[in-house]
């Protein structure tokens, strides 16, 4: 298998030099050449297989014979060590909960699976990559996890001051080993242009820098799984399945949608953003015109310029005309987020978190265009992230998990930055 650069399709890379280097030389992210269908048995017998069975058909192809079949196997069973189920919310309604992981967010299955193929690929080199992560919330924390201690990686994540809660924080700030966080004075954003700057300075090439977030072809395509999951676990209604996912940097949509060119059946895919509505405007007017994040009550969604929307583009062939057979994005108010978090614990009993609210909105506006069909929302990180605001809206007290109480009380350890010159300094001095 070989990637090209979505800026370049003539630059073409391995697998593994696309893992490693992240970002292609002139920025552009990449994105596999071919793309095969799995065949129609796959999709027959797919209630019969294992979750690693699956895992391991849907991302093969994309990996090549880079990793042998025993090692990419392993590397599978060990990523999907926790529960990814559909739980029903309401009549057709399901919720595809995928916080039941080490951090508690959709995030653990991309770090994991692209932590442990740079752990493969640096098995016997004497080299140090340098990992760069922006985050908006809970990527920072599910890479830190994924990453700790994993010989010849050093990770560094960036993170903007106040605008992710105290638990996200204290999940990549309190690990120490060879995970290191900075607080950068600004938005997600500001991050991860920081990040995309590093890439393309070339005093920086000794850094051996690469990236962890969804840009990262290993970040990126492991969220196919479970899309993939949430089918085998649908496919009993014989009904049209819409699928929606809370969306920021378009990642998790993006794999989705990947999943479909692969054959799975979805039949709608919905992309619920918060009041960062670049995407949603796009398909209303054809305008792609991204503006600068606007910080909301959905914080791992404060996203104005979406990396992955690109490869999204590339899968529906820049013709929007593609897009409206079967994508469509709906924007949310806060207002509108906290009104129906109340709204589905009150009818249901059901706690929702912001993130994961302003999927259920989305589905529910697709499924009353097609009524005949089971709708999903992606649930993607666990509520007593959010306890500041779901605690008080529900005015319930949440448990605290034990992933969450082996953080909490642990000094948080982070260096502040301003600018991309102080984020160089620091590069160059670690």
């Amino acid at each position: 298998m070989k990637y090209f650069s979505i800026n370049n399709k003539s630059h073409k890379v391995s697998f593994q030099e696309a893992v490693v280097a992240g970002l292609a030389p002139d920025r552009g992210l990449y994105f596999p050449e071919t793309i095969t269908r799995l065949p129609d048995s796959f999709f027959a017998n797919i209630e019969n297989l294992s979750h690693e069975e699956i895992a391991f058909e849907a991302i093969t192809q994309f990996v090549g014979d880079e990793i042998p079949e025993n090692e990419l196997k392993r590397i599978v069973t060990d990523t999907l060590c926790f529960d990814f189920p559909c739980v029903p919310v309401e009549e057709n309604v399901y919720s595809l909960e995928l916080f039941h992981g080490p951090t508690m967010a959709f995030k653990d299955v991309g770090g994991r699976f692209m932590s442990r193929c740079l752990a493969y690929f640096n098995k016997d080199k004497d080299i140090q990559n340098t990992v760069l992560v922006a985050t908006s919330g809970d990527t920072g924390g599910a890479v830190a996890s994924g990453f700790l201690g994993v010989k010849g990686v050093e990770v560094i994540i960036l993170y903007p001051s106040g605008k992710v809660s105290d638990i996200q924080e204290r999940q990549l700030t309190t690990l120490g080993q060879n995970i290191k966080a900075i607080e950068v004075d600004g938005v997600f954003d500001d991050c991860q242009d920081m990040v995309k700057k590093a890439f393309m300075d070339e005093s920086l090439k000794h850094k051996n820098l690469t990236s962890a977030n969804s840009i990262n072809i290993a970040r990126w395509l492991p969220q196919m799984f479970y899309i993939f999951f949430a089918y085998q676990q649908l496919k009993k209604h014989n009904k049209p399945i819409i699928l929606s996912c809370p969306s920021g940097n378009f990642g998790n949509i993006c794999a989705g949608i990947m999943a479909k060119r692969l054959g799975l059946p979805i039949a709608q895919f919905v992309a619920s953003t918060n009041a960062n509505d670049t995407v949603p405007r796009f398909l209303s007017n054809g305008d792609y015109d991204p503006k600068p994040s606007i910080t909301t009550i959905s914080n791992a969604m404060d996203v104005g310029n979406p990396s992955n929307f690109i490869r999204i583009q590339e899968l529906y062939h820049n013709d929007l005309s593609e897009f409206e057979k079967d994508f469509s994005s709906y924007s949310f108010t806060d207002t509108e987020t906290e009104l129906i978090i109340k709204d589905i614990y009150n009818r249901t009993g059901y706690i929702a978190e912001p993130h994961g609210a302003v999927g259920y909105l989305g589905l529910k506006k697709e499924m009353q265009k097609q009524p005949n069909s089971v709708g999903v929302f992606l649930e993607t990180a666990h509520p007593i992230k959010f306890l500041d605001t779901v605690e008080p809206l529900l005015k319930i007290k949440l448990p605290i998990p034990k992933q969450i109480e082996s953080v909490l009380g642990k000094e948080k350890i982070y260096t502040k930055i301003k600018t991309y010159e102080e984020f160089k300094t620091y590069l160059e001095t670690t």
